[in-house]
């Protein structure tokens, strides 16, 4: 098993508090990294957020989500048999807290122990091959046999065929929508043999957000997030699978790609991953041998609250704040250059950059590159 301190325990008031912000608008799990960070607490950065959105240029407040409407979501998942855990509390994939954009607050059901289990992702085509659904579901049943629970996004095809075939040994399902609103449809019954049998399933929406275009890619940095890594069975070169390949690179998993045909277009992207340095995999040995040596690395805890809720050292001055947005604009920049260029401290530069987020007019990218929304 996965092991780490858990010491983080949330009280019922701050995780209130840590659930009204995160719903608020313009706060995405970085943003709210970055909160906490600046105001020492979630009640403090709930207190600020108006004033630092203004300051950021925003036209008209945004909203705050409200003390009642964070308690009814607490309330109607504790219905569902659903917690809303933050990073260190037990239940919380250890792994998943070390990405830089981890959920604060994760709706999880199911069992608790499968979270905390070494996981190994498995994706791939919604259209599979009968010969990639075969594969997904022998390897799937090694590794579980193996110890390894089993992760996947409840999709169609390979995702379905890993789940399944996992359902004996501890699988989970990391959904796009609301614990309500499972996607697609005919895989509730799915859902429902996975957490009856040693199973789990994660999401960071809200209860009623069903899934959208763009709330896909979101749940596959949580795929490869909490998982040493991640299985590509079968992708075509246009595929949701390579974003979950791309995530774990950038989260620093380990990528297997199955090789396939040539003549078969949903191979080619696995043999693409595997031109570019993916492990090539035939078969559950390839896997264990390439994460053995991860299983034993300590894993440290990241958010917590600070106790002390005094001013804020480092507040930008109005010549700081204009010289750094100067230097944004729609093509990214990194922000070890905005600190070099601007000539201000690096605590300067994030609270400028975080006025802006909450403003709307910050967008990230990936390697610490920022830009102006246009």
């Amino acid at each position: 098993m996965d092991t780490q301190p858990h010491t983080l325990k949330l009280t019922d008031g701050q995780r209130i508090d840590w659930l009204r912000l995160i719903r608020s608008d313009n706060v995405g799990p970085r943003t709210f990294r970055s909160l906490i960070n600046h105001c020492g607490s979630a009640r403090a950065a709930l207190e600020r957020l108006p004033d630092l959105a203004r300051r950021g240029g925003a036209s008209k407040p945004g909203r705050i989500c409200s003390a009642d409407d964070a308690a009814r979501e607490i309330a109607a998942g504790k219905r569902m048999g659903l917690a809303l855990l933050a990073p260190g509390e037990f239940g919380y994939p250890p792994r998943l807290a070390l990405i830089d954009d981890a959920p604060p607050l994760l709706g999880v059901r199911g069992a608790p122990q499968i979270q905390m289990q070494p996981m190994i992702g498995i994706v791939g085509s919604r259209n599979a091959s009968g010969a990639g659904l075969k594969f997904a579901e022998t390897i799937a049943h090694d590794l579980g046999e193996a110890g390894f629970a089993i992760v996947s996004g409840l999709a169609r095809g390979i995702d379905q065929a890993a789940h399944r075939a996992a359902l004996g040994s501890g699988t989970v399902a990391v959904l796009a929508g609301g614990h309500d609103r499972i996607y697609p449809p005919e895989h509730d019954d799915l859902l429902l043999d996975i957490l009856e049998q040693r199973g789990g399933a994660i999401s960071e929406m809200p209860f009623g957000h069903s899934p959208r275009a763009r709330d896909f890619p979101r749940r596959n940095r949580l795929i490869s997030g909490v998982a040493l890594g991640v299985i590509i069975v079968e992708a075509a070169l246009r595929s949701g699978s390579l974003i979950t390949a791309r995530f774990a690179n950038e989260q620093g998993r380990e990528v297997f790609a199955v090789p396939g045909s040539p003549l078969d277009p949903r191979a080619a992207g696995t043999n693409d991953l595997i031109k570019q340095g993916a492990t090539l995999t035939t078969g559950a040995a390839d896997v264990i041998n390439a994460v053995q040596p991860i299983l034993g690395r300590p894993i440290e805890l990241p958010i917590e609250e600070r106790e002390n809720d005094g001013p804020i050292d480092d507040e930008p001055r109005a010549s700081d704040r204009a010289r750094i947005v100067g230097l944004l604009g729609p093509s990214p920049v990194g922000i070890d250059d905005l600190v070099r260029l601007s000539g201000t401290s690096a605590a300067v530069v994030r609270t400028v950059l975080l006025e802006l987020e909450l403003a709307g007019r910050l967008e990230r990218h990936g390697g610490g590159m920022v830009s102006l929304t246009l």
